[in-house]
């Protein structure tokens, strides 16, 4: 029988390569997508279509009623996307708080639902240096709770938790994937800004890996 796991699929390139990974590995996929309230909400309609295009089980979720405790996050509130690189200490403004503990939390819920035995998430070692809940002492105690919040042990797995948005571009190159249909920059206009960390990260990975993004980007 088919191992089934649920994948926390933002619609982002690092959740798109996760969700691709473990169809790779043989797995029934349950794509987890949230509303949040984020203003890059654009991602939700990326991930909706691979999951179509992928013939994945795929479940939107709206939780952005907890924005009425989760205060102070430039991707939720009325609060300019701060540019520069993810290592620069203004990016901490893009932390939304507890947020995956929240998302993991919901996502072993559903996991247990449907007798899946893993949460595939996309923390890699870019996020640590600004997302205390992408590092992998987070990661770790998770995990140790989620063996034993339910009769039915779940596994939190972060297949690239040690590495690089580079090398998880690399691997999804590999697989030959297309990432015109996924989406990264934090604002939610029509193009990428190109200025964000989170599109300096994505196109530092291209570049690494001698590649185009295929993306249009305001500049």
């Amino acid at each position: 029988m088919t191992e089934k796991v649920v994948v926390i699929f933002s619609g982002g390139m690092d959740s798109f390569t996760v969700l691709n990974r473990a169809l790779k590995d043989g797995k029934e996929v349950y794509a987890l997508s949230f509303d949040y309230g984020q203003r890059h909400v654009k991602e939700l309609v990326c991930a909706e279509n691979i999951c179509k295009d992928l013939k994945v089980n795929h479940k939107i979720i709206d939780i952005s009623a907890i924005n009425q405790l989760l205060a102070g996050s430039s991707l939720t509130d009325d609060i300019d996307i701060p540019e520069g690189h993810y290592e620069a200490e203004n990016m901490k403004s893009t932390v939304v708080p507890n947020r995956n503990m929240i998302l993991l939390s919901l996502a072993v819920g559903y996991a247990v639902s449907v007798g899946a035995s893993q949460v595939y998430y996309g923390a890699h070692s870019g996020d640590h240096a600004i997302y205390p809940d992408c590092r992998p002492e987070f990661v770790m105690k998770m995990n140790d709770v989620c063996q034993i919040a339910n009769y039915e042990a779940v596994e939190i797995f972060s297949p690239y938790l040690h590495n690089t948005k580079s090398d998880i571009l690399t691997d999804g190159l590999s697989m030959g994937l297309d990432y015109s249909q996924t989406w990264t920059c934090y604002n939610g206009r029509k193009l990428a800004c190109g200025k964000c960390g989170a599109c300096q990260e994505r196109l530092e990975a291209f570049a690494d890996n001698k590649a185009i993004d295929p993306l249009t980007y305001e500049s």
